[in-house]
């Protein structure tokens, strides 16, 4: 090779190596930037910091053993071997010229894999926290007697040094074979393995402590017992302790005297001391581990099952209950019965009011096709809470119009990055108000945000929520778009304290390379005095500052006295290190809401409150991260009254808690009473949000509502409550109802209407006539002790763009099933003239009369909305409204 082209290669190298190092620094820097933003910058050192510690210390640590070894080998005089050719094998042989060639090769190789050890030690940097500032529980397990800070801090980590200190043996012994055999030391003459006795020795050893690192994991095996997995407790079992763990502890004791014999064995050159040890070991974790246990369960357990895992079916329970913090559940039995009169009903109006009937994915459509505005403008989700408007307490839905940049009608950079950069205000309306044409009711509509209640937005742009791109740049030289009007446009400047300044060439230098394009850095509009937001997705948001959290999939958006808007996400702690304690789908079984993280969505400012101060997690990294945490104390009153209890983390606690409920063994182990999440095929009911007034207490308050059926059954067993508003924030209860009579349940319910003739008949003449019948959430509500049962009625054009329009809401009580226009008169029915109302049998003359009138509006309807869409020049959306106002027409002229 010339000089030439070696000086290529080494500066192809060093490119390809210095390139991503350059990339790493770059992110660095930016992310710096972006933590000084938001007043983290604590939180990024602590994290940089034991990231860089840790590789260095895993990388350092395995280039100095694998070094030691490599220099050890390289140091070692080997016979000298010729090159030979065996039944067409090539086999190695040691030269003058291929040792200059091998050493330095195998230093290189130890260099490499340093470097990506170090890189993997890195990513344990939440591991050496943990173990650094771990704390004590209060609680043992019951088997070791170990706390249970022992499993969910310590533990990870150090079966980490296991699993390094193995690799790095392995690899060790991976690197320093590859030396001697390519040097000569280990020969292969046809079927025979020479291997020479100083290579034999240095292997020999290093095989030693491979087989003594073997034997610390089966004393960290002894701990793993505790998350085992059997068909009746999660957790160790009869055959685990009678059986594993004795075994387990034989090992830890005969493995490293294994260990110290096979190195001595190998020193002396005695086969027997050599083979021996690890045969005995193997021979004994396969009896001990695998066959005894086997048999144990198999005719000693499973015929004897009950008795024998009684003890561990309590761990199970207790653990379990413990993990998912179902210990503070209250139950209290519900004696149903059915003696409400319009009294009650009155008395009960709030709960009445707050009915939600509109479904949000019905409303969604609705909020897009009223609201959107503009087709760049879109509504992602709808958010459920509570408000005191106009002095009365109420219950609404709220959905923030962001900004698609998927939709914009011209994609380029200036539009998305400098025009474009924000959504603008909300839609808001009652749960339960619907409008003369089935529509919602807005209390906060249009753009810019209009209200007839006394709440109002004042600063109605949305720059951080959850369709955000990853950055937009603001006060440039060009003005932003703001929102549209007859008129003309209209256009603002960024006015917030988000974003990060480009006041340098350097900082445009550096995002033109961050966000792989030149225009950041040669555009002119941008000034001196213009900002870059990132990382304005405000999932993405807040895994940046705090990735150790796990985040509620579910921000949702509130409106403050003073008219800002504010993002409010659900933050958990996790862990898969409870003992005991069974797993949910996604392995994790230990979780709690421990965190509520505030987000302004114009300035982006971020605050983390501790709303589970007694969860032992959230100590720790309080602990770790003392800047970033602030009590729930601290949070402002008027946002303290918008959290709200997690709905996902209610579906975790309610689908451990069907079978988790029954705390004796005997009655768990046959599932006498286990329980289930009611469903309609293969689409399990979700919790609720409602505002109802919970037996024995003096008045309404928000909550979130989840019935049980017991398993197989479609009868009502139970029903979950979770209490939103404060001082009582975190409650759940469980009403249960009695056994010995038949309560209605969802599916039975949802039957009964599907039997009614009258309502069959109607849901089967709008289905004929071209309507898409939306059947919404079947919700049950408990009013003083009986249940009514509400289930709206959603009617649509079969087409995609059909609006869902709430034409009926039925209402089940007791063995009365009714529909009507809306929930006044059908409980009218229901309770204020029941006994007078007889329901005819032939009704047929009087539906299509109603039906023809029915379609008259809805061809008026249409026939606006056309109008409207004409007047909006929006051509493609007037012609499917004409021929959807021809289809009616022909309806009705049959």
């Amino acid at each position: 090779m010339t000089k030439g082209k070696a000086s290529y290669l080494i500066l192809f190298g060093l490119f390809f190596l210095i390139l991503p190092l350059f990339f790493t620094v770059l992110n660095l820097y930016t992310d710096w930037l972006f933590f000084t933003e938001t007043g983290y910058t604590s939180v990024f050192i602590k994290m940089l910091s034991t990231k860089i510690s840790t590789g260095v210390f895993f990388g350092i640590a395995f280039l100095f053993f694998a070094l030691v070894n490599i220099t050890i080998a390289n140091r070692t005089n080997l016979p000298q071997r010729e090159i030979s050719v065996i039944e067409g094998v090539i086999h190695p042989f040691k030269s003058i010229g291929i040792e200059k060639v091998i050493k330095p090769l195998t230093i290189i190789a130890g260099v490499v894999m340093a470097f990506f050890a170090a890189q993997w030690g890195a990513l344990r940097w939440e591991d050496v926290l943990l173990f650094k500032n771990s704390m004590d529980m209060g609680t043992n397990d019951p088997l070791l007697a170990k706390d249970i800070g022992f499993y969910l801090f310590k533990l990870p980590f150090i079966e980490s040094l296991n699993g390094f200190a193995g690799i790095t043996l392995l690899l060790t012994i991976i690197a320093v074979a590859a030396n001697y055999f390519l040097r000569g030391g280990i020969f292969i003459a046809e079927k025979i393995i020479s291997i020479d006795s100083k290579v034999k020795k240095h292997i020999g050893i290093l095989a030693g402590f491979f087989i003594l690192n073997i034997g610390f994991g089966f004393y960290l095996d002894t701990f793993r017992l505790l998350f085992s997995e059997h068909s009746v407790v999660f957790g160790a079992g009869y055959s685990d302790i009678h059986a594993k763990l004795f075994f387990y502890r034989i090992l830890i004791f005969i493995t490293p005297v294994a260990s110290i014999v096979f190195m001595a064995g190998i020193l002396r050159g005695s086969r027997r001391l050599t083979f021996i040890p690890p045969a005995l070991v193997l021979a004994v974790y396969i009896i001990g581990i695998v066959v005894y246990p086997f048999i144990l369960q198999k005719f000693k357990v499973a015929p004897n099952e009950l008795a024998l895992e009684t003890p561990f079916i309590e761990h199970t329970i207790k653990f379990t209950r413990l993990g998912y913090d179902l210990e503070k559940i209250e139950m209290m039995p519900f004696d149903v019965d059915y003696n409400l009169t319009v009294k009650d009903i009155e008395k009960n109006d709030a709960t009445i009011k707050n009915i939600r009937l509109w479904d949000h994915s019905p409303l969604l459509r609705t909020y897009s096709q009223l609201q959107q505005i503009r087709t760049y403008y879109k509504f992602a989700d709808v958010d459920n809470d509570r408000y005191t408007i106009n002095g009365e307490y109420m219950q609404v839905m709220l959905s923030p119009r962001e900004l698609s940049y998927n939709d914009l009608p011209s994609k380029t950079w200036i539009n998305e990055r400098l025009i474009f950069t924000h959504g603008n205000g909300i839609t808001l309306g009652p749960v339960s108000r619907i409008s003369r044409e089935g529509l919602p009711e807005f209390m906060i509509k249009d753009i810019p945000p209009v209200s007839n209640v006394d709440l109002r937005v004042t600063r109605p742009e949305i720059y951080y929520g959850e369709l955000s791109n990853n950055y937009v740049i603001v006060k440039t030289k060009v003005p932003e778009f703001s929102y549209p009007t007859s008129e003309g446009n209209v256009y603002t400047t960024y006015d917030g304290s988000g974003g990060v300044r480009l006041d340098s060439l350097f900082k445009r230098a550096l995002f033109s390379v961050k966000f792989k394009t030149e225009k950041i850095l040669l555009s002119s509009d941008i000034a001196g005095e213009s900002k870059i937001l990132y990382y304005r997705n405000i999932l993405d948001r807040v895994r940046t500052v705090a990735p150790f959290l796990l985040f509620d999939q579910d921000p949702y958006l509130i409106v403050t006295r003073d008219g800002r808007l504010i993002w409010i996400i659900d933050a958990y702690t996790v862990s898969n290190r409870m003992p005991y304690s069974k797993p949910t789908d996604r392995r994790v079984n230990y979780i709690r809401n421990s965190v509520k993280v505030v987000i302004d969505a114009y300035n982006g400012s971020m605050s983390f409150f501790v709303s589970d101060p007694s969860d032992i997690i959230i100590k720790v990294y309080s602990k770790i991260f003392p800047d970033i945490f602030k009590s729930l104390k601290e949070m402002p009153d008027e946002l303290r009254q918008h959290i709200r209890y997690p709905h996902r983390l209610l579906q975790i606690q309610a689908s451990i808690f069907a079978s988790y409920h029954m705390t004796d063994p005997k009655v768990f182990y046959n599932k006498e009473n286990l329980w289930e999440v009611p469903a309609f095929g293969e689409i399990t009911m979700e919790p609720y949000y409602t505002i109802m007034k919970l037996p024995g207490e003096k008045k309404e308050e928000y909550i979130l509502l989840l019935p049980y059926t017991p398993a197989k059954r479609d009868n009502l067993a139970a029903w979950l409550a979770a209490r939103c508003d404060e001082p009582n924030y975190g409650k759940l209860l469980i009403y249960t109802f009695p056994r010995d009579r038949l309560i209605f349940g969802p599916k039975q319910v949802d039957a009964r209407i599907n039997q009614n003739s009258y309502i069959s008949q109607q849901l089967t003449l709008w289905g004929q006539q071209g309507s898409q019948v939306i059947r919404g959430s079947l919700l049950v509500i408990p009013i003083e002790r009986s249940l009514l049962y509400v289930q709206p009625l959603y009617l649509a054009a079969a087409d995609k763009v059909g609006l869902p329009e709430l034409r009926r809401v039925i209402v089940a009580y007791e063995n009365d099933v009714v529909m009507e226009e809306n929930l006044e008169i059908a409980l009218q029915r229901l309770f204020g003239t029941k006994k007078a109302i007889v329901e005819k049998a032939d009704r047929t003359a009087k539906d299509i009369k109603t039906t023809t009138t029915d379609l008259a509006k809805e061809a008026k309807r249409v026939f606006e909305r056309a109008i409207e869409l004409q007047r909006q020049g929006n051509w493609a959306g007037y012609g499917e409204e004409i021929k959807k106002l021809e289809q009616i027409l022909k309806r009705i002229s049959k």
